[in-house]
This record gives structure tokens, C-alpha cells and sequence, in this order.
């Protein structure tokens, strides 16, 4: 079977520290846990460095900073009212996956976020990496319902995969 995750590394570090694993865990988890055939959807990521998503983040955002995480829906399918579950892509009739999109994540950002929350890096990574699936499937956190939603899924699907809840005991999350 394809890799969900069509994963192109730009820093050693990131293979030293299994990113293409990481995603494949994190898109198996993100699919099973909305009842979504993983094998029907193929994601595109790039582990690159500060620098770079600097220069995607201005491109595409406007903020000329580094950031953890961006990620780039191959189509709108955002929900029609704030809280709302969005509608999810449902398999192509010809069997070939689904594209849904791209996301980067930065190496040096993820690492000092994982030092300030005092988790291991993988940990971290694997956040975001779910994080992320989820923006491509229609999910944001614009505003605070909408963030609700997808905070609430993103803890249901890390407890799945034996990952501590990154939102308890907090008020604000670190993730873009």
C-alpha cells in the first residue's frame, strides 16, 4: 500500500527524527478516528527549516515569520457555520486517493515549543502533524467554537495514539 503521506524532508534532522513515520501515524489516526478509509486520501508534506516556512508563511499569509505548522487545503471545506463539522471528502469513485492538500512544519520552531511545553519532540510533531491533517479536512480555529471543535478532536485522536492531551491545564494552545 502507498504511503498516506507523500513526506519530502529539506533537514536530516527531520528523518532523524522519523517525520515520515510520525505523519503516517498521525493521518492513519486523524482518518480512522472520523471513520475515513486512510487508503482513499494522499497528503503532501514538507519538513523543512525556519528559514523556509519564513518565506512560504510571508508568501501565502503575510506574517514574515517563522511558524510551526502551515497547511494548504487542495479545496475549501470549511463548515458553513462556526462549530459546525465540515463536510468530508468522500473516496473517488476511480480508486485513486484523494489529494488533500499540503502542509509544512518547521524543524527549529517545533523544537523550541516541545523545550518551552517540556515534551519530547516527536510528541510535539505528531501534535501538529494532526493539527494540520485536520486543517485540510475543513477544521480551524478562527474562532472560538470552530477552536473547541477542533482542540476537542485533536485530544480524542492523540489519546488514540498514547499521546498526553496538549490542551489540558492550558488556556491558550501554541499551534498556528
Amino acid at each position: 500500500m502507498p504511503p498516506l503521506v507523500d513526506t519530502l524532508t529539506e533537514l536530516p534532522a527531520w528523518a532523524e527524527l522519523g517525520l515520515e513515520n510520525l505523519a503516517e501515524q498521525a493521518a492513519q489516526a486523524v482518518f480512522l478516528h472520523l471513520g475515513m478509509k486512510p487508503s482513499a486520501y494522499e497528503i503532501s508534506l514538507l519538513g523543512c527549516d525556519d528559514a523556509r516556512i519564513a518565506t512560504l508563511n510571508a508568501d501565502f499569509r503575510g506574517k514574515p515569520a517563522p511558524t510551526n505548522v502551515l497547511s494548504w487545503p487542495s479545496e475549501e471545506r470549511g463548515a458553513d457555520k462556526p462549530g459546525a463539522q465540515p463536510v468530508l471528502p468522500d473516496p473517488s469513485s476511480d480508486g485513486e486517493p484523494v489529494e488533500l492538500g499540503d502542509i509544512a512544519i518547521a524543524f527549529g520552531v517545533c523544537r523550541k515549543e516541545a523545550a518551552v511545553a517540556g515534551v519530547p519532540l516527536a510528541t510535539h510533531v505528531s501534535h501538529l502533524l494532526v493539527h494540520g491533517v485536520l486543517h485540510l479536512l475543513g477544521f480551524d480555529h478562527i474562532d472560538d467554537a470552530d477552536a473547541a471543535l477542533m482542540e476537542g478532536l485533536e485530544s480524542e485522536i492523540l489519546k488514540t495514539m498514547g499521546l498526553p492531551d496538549p490542551y489540558a491545564g492550558t488556556d491558550a494552545a501554541t499551534v498556528a
